[in-house]
């Protein structure tokens, strides 16, 4: 029923978890996709046009990468979806957080959203769309993560400014995952800490980068075409907002 032929997209964060996922769905509904990392190269996929490595933390290495992905892609984006980040795995409260932390998630969290967006948005036409991945820690807050959980909060409040400006010619949404099975979360799942996560899931389980893909590819796609400015939780019940 998605039908994204034609369509031209750049997927940051898209060597692993939920940005290789999304990549893999868009060219599947027929869009041609170009992909961003920072360290670890993607391997060489069927449906990669072009991996695009760049430090999008800083303004001119969201530059490099947008022009190369827009090489790669001929000059235009019809999809831009910002899902690259970071989530220290220890435990910090803010009294002992450093300047040093604070920043680089700042810098990878939200300084690098603005940066994508900045470059991408003058070569994105009308009819075009934006899709930024935030988190239930935005939503809700985390307890020891409060830097992940004020930049995530921020994208969202970023989502909605940005969706507002660009309207009526381009949309923006924010998928916000709760746990996903990802490389990112798993030492929390260690000794024993998936099932109790899980327990406090309504449904049940963590999601699968796959749970995550399959709403921010709906909202790449016509069937959301009256959808701007929307938070769409994808978190198995375990936050509940409108």
């Amino acid at each position: 029923m998605i039908d994204l032929a034609g369509k031209r997209a750049f997927v940051t964060g898209g060597g692993r978890g939920i940005g290789r996922a999304t990549a893999a769905l868009l060219a599947r509904a027929g869009a041609t996709v170009a992909v961003g990392y920072r360290s670890r190269k993607p391997p060489a996929e069927p449906h990669v046009a072009a991996a695009v490595r760049g430090d999008l933390g800083t303004s001119g290495g969201a530059g490099k990468a947008v022009a190369e992905a827009l090489r790669a892609l001929g000059g235009a984006l019809d999809i831009l979806v910002v899902n690259h980040g970071v989530w220290p795995a220890d435990d910090v409260p803010v009294e002992k957080l450093s300047d040093e932390q604070w920043e680089a998630t700042r810098r990878a969290n939200l300084d690098a959203v603005l940066y994508v967006c900045r470059a991408a948005i003058p070569h994105i036409p009308a009819g075009g769309t934006i899709v930024l991945v935030s988190s239930t820690a935005g939503q809700r807050g985390e307890a020891f993560h409060a830097d992940y959980a004020a930049t995530k909060g921020a994208v969202i409040s970023f989502t909605k400014s940005l969706a507002v400006e660009l309207a009526p010619r381009i949309t923006v949404n924010c998928v916000a995952p709760g746990w996903v099975d990802t490389e990112m979360s798993a030492k929390p799942y260690g000794g024993g800490g998936r099932a109790k996560i899980e327990q406090a899931i309504p449904l049940r389980r963590v999601a699968t980068a796959d749970d995550v893909a399959g709403p921010i590819v709906f909202l790449c796609s016509p069937l959301a075409r009256h959808v701007t400015g929307e938070i769409l939780n994808v978190n198995g019940g375990s936050v509940l907002c409108g």
